[in-house]
Order: C-alpha cells, then sequence, then structure tokens
C-alpha cells in the first residue's frame, strides 16, 4: 500500500471498508458493556433488527426474508452485528451473514458462510452467494444451506 501526500490517492481500505471496521469495533465495545447472556442476546438481535430496518428498500426485503429463514431453520444461532451488518453466530463464532449492496456500493448483496459452516463439498464449494433478489426458491436452498451448516 503506498501512500502520498494527498490522502485520496491512497490505496489501501475504501471509505466503506474504514467504516465498517469502526463499526465492529462499537459492536465489540458495546458488546464488552453488557451485563449478562440473555441481555446481551436480546440487543444484539435489536441491534440487527434495527440496522435492517435502515437498509435501502431492496436490500431490506431480502435482509428481513432471510433473517426470518435463518431464524426458523437454525433457532439456536445467535444475531448480532458483524461489521455493521446481520450475522448469525454459533458458539459465539459468525457462521452465516448477509452484506447489503448499499453497504459496499455492490451491484449486488451477499449472503456468505464463514469457516465454521462446515459445507465442504470435495476440494472446492461455494462460501458467498450474490443476491439480486430473493425468491422462495432462493430462500428455501438458504434456509436448507444454514440449518446443514448449523448442524
Amino acid at each position: 500500500m503506498a501512500a502520498t501526500s494527498d490522502s485520496a490517492s491512497f490505496d489501501g481500505f475504501s471509505k466503506e471498508e474504514r467504516e465498517a471496521m469502526k463499526e465492529h469495533a462499537r459492536e465489540l465495545k458495546a458488546a464488552s458493556r453488557r451485563a449478562n447472556k440473555a441481555e446481551k442476546a436480546a440487543e444484539e438481535e435489536a441491534a440487527v433488527v434495527a440496522k435492517i430496518a435502515e437498509m435501502a428498500p431492496e436490500d431490506r426485503v431480502m435482509a428481513e426474508r432471510l433473517h426470518a429463514a435463518v431464524k426458523a431453520a437454525a433457532p439456536h444461532l445467535a444475531p448480532k452485528l458483524w461489521y455493521g451488518m446481520p450475522a448469525y453466530a454459533k458458539d459465539g463464532k459468525v457462521l452465516c451473514f448477509f452484506q447489503s449492496a448499499e453497504k459496499f456500493k455492490s451491484r449486488y448483496a451477499t449472503f456468505g458462510f464463514n469457516d465454521v459452516a462446515r459445507l465442504d463439498d470435495g476440494a472446492m464449494w461455494p462460501v458467498a452467494y450474490a443476491l439480486t433478489e430473493l425468491t422462495e426458491q432462493d430462500e428455501a436452498r438458504i434456509a436448507e444451506l444454514v440449518k446443514r451448516a448449523a448442524g
């Protein structure tokens, strides 16, 4: 990464990536202040629902449906914010997440899985899915993957 006297020419993290990192730091700080596990879980789910409500309409509709699908498929996963986006954790580790298109100025939203998901299928398998809309078939497929990943 090279920097010059002109900060606009810095070839590093984008403005959106830097903001996501700052959001993650705020999330960690807020989590450390919570008193007990039940309070933490309720506050984290409320934060996820609030973040979804702030999204652009196209992303919000997908995120609401995905939130419901994940909760139905794997109710034991814990909703939480992860880099300012909805995520679902198993034993404290993020298993899957939604990333809005608007957040990183992308042409599509993303639903992805981290390595704890154990969706292994041979030597190569998908861990993230681009979403421009969410059909009932897509929703069912994601629910199936979440259920399998969450074990």
